[in-house]
């Protein structure tokens, strides 16, 4: 397909393989997530809920000067299409953020500040859906889907049988740092799995649908594209995708109230940032305000706080509602598909497949071609949402 593509167009591809060298080395959460949660964890727990864990974090392997200086001599008014030249001027300011978060985490205030302007923080309308939320009685916690039974190890298993559903392959592993109890590295095409967690059925039914079937879908997607952006990702993507992911929970069944109140608690916990609160204050509104179990409430705390302040979490519950709304008006899921992608470029994603700079998705996540959702409540919460 790149042999189709004009002459005029050689700029274009080769200042997007210059961002695609850059980009490869600032993925966040090779970095964001606590060499020490585990020993923090039990620290804290010993120091009655007082004394604020004290994180340690993967070494930068960066030059940040040099890689600042490498965007910004990029020679973007080279490419002669304007709608394409703002679209990759968009690119170079939301990378250029992304490492200015990166080359401070672990400093307090300066990552919360350089995270907002990255991920934004909740919005009052967004704390009054999280409390909405929480109104609701969640299934009960005793249900045999919810107890933890797997290994991360014997895990491993029910992804595989899932991923039957799809034309690719791509590697499991597990490991011990980690914010989350799963989560896809797009670097290098893998599952990875917290050692230190137990699985409940509900978790592997929930995960499959996230991780594989939106996560890993457009990790593969994205690498197929004559622009490579599309592997890396827009400005803003983190809502669009794990909108689209938890969504992918919801028409597949498995979106639980139980659930959907932990992502209206990481809202909450955010928040709680930009009220200044510590980790301990944090973890005790989670605990004692909300009667929250001490280790979720940990763990939700360590999302929000860990770096500094990472306002990111927020973002799966404004997600979920776009996400949401666009499948209500019958829009095509199938092009936030497409790879790392933001909702606010679908126009663009249009534009770039008509010019040959794209193509469609070749992968679908498999929940979205029938709602297999039967929780009334559910789906009363996503339609009030506002």
């Amino acid at each position: 397909m790149k042999d189709s593509v004009s002459v005029k167009n050689q700029k274009l591809f080769e200042i997007d393989q210059k961002i695609d060298a850059l980009v490869k080395k600032i993925e966040m959460l090779n970095y964001v997530n606590p060499n020490n949660i585990e020993s923090e964890k039990e620290i804290f727990f010993n120091s009655k809920y007082l004394t604020d864990p004290k994180f340690t974090y993967p070494k930068r392997d960066f030059d940040k000067f040099s890689l600042h200086k490498e965007f910004f001599a990029l020679k973007i008014d080279d490419i002669e299409d304007e709608r394409l030249r703002d679209f990759y001027e968009d690119i170079i300011y939301f990378y250029s953020g992304l490492i200015q978060c990166i080359e401070t985490i672990g400093k307090g205030k300066r990552f919360y500040y350089n995270s907002l302007r990255s991920f934004g923080t909740p919005t009052e309308q967004d704390v009054e859906n999280a409390k909405f939320i929480l109104h609701f009685e969640s299934e009960d916690a005793k249900s045999e889907i919810f107890q933890p039974k797997y290994t991360a190890t014997e895990s491993h298993h029910f992804f595989r049988e899932y991923s039957k559903n799809y034309d690719f392959s791509y590697s499991i592993k597990n490991a011990t740092a980690m914010g989350a109890i799963a989560m896809v590295s797009n670097s290098i095409q893998a599952l990875v799995l917290n050692e230190n967690h137990t699985f409940s059925d509900n978790e592997i039914n929930i995960l499959t649908n996230h991780e594989i079937g939106v996560h890993m879908v457009t990790t593969m997607n994205g690498m197929l594209h004559p622009l490579k952006i599309f592997s890396h990702g827009f400005p803003n993507n983190e809502e669009t995708q794990e909108g689209l992911a938890v969504f992918s929970e919801y028409m597949s069944g498995n979106l639980t109230i139980k659930r959907l109140k932990e992502l209206a608690y990481r809202v909450l916990a955010v928040d709680s940032l930009a009220k200044g609160y510590s980790f301990s204050r944090t973890f005790r509104m989670l605990h004692n305000g909300y009667d929250l179990d001490r280790e979720e409430a940990f763990y939700i705390s360590v999302r929000a706080h860990r770096g500094g302040g990472f306002t990111k979490d927020y973002l799966y519950l404004t997600g979920l509602k776009k996400i949401y709304d666009y499948h209500q008006e019958g829009k095509d899921l199938s092009l936030l598909l497409t790879g790392k992608v933001s909702i606010e470029f679908v126009e663009d994603i249009k534009y770039m497949i008509a010019h040959n700079h794209a193509i469609h998705a070749k992968h679908v996540t498999d929940s979205y071609a029938i709602n297999k959702n039967t929780n009334k409540t559910v789906d009363f919460i996503l339609h009030n949402l506002k």
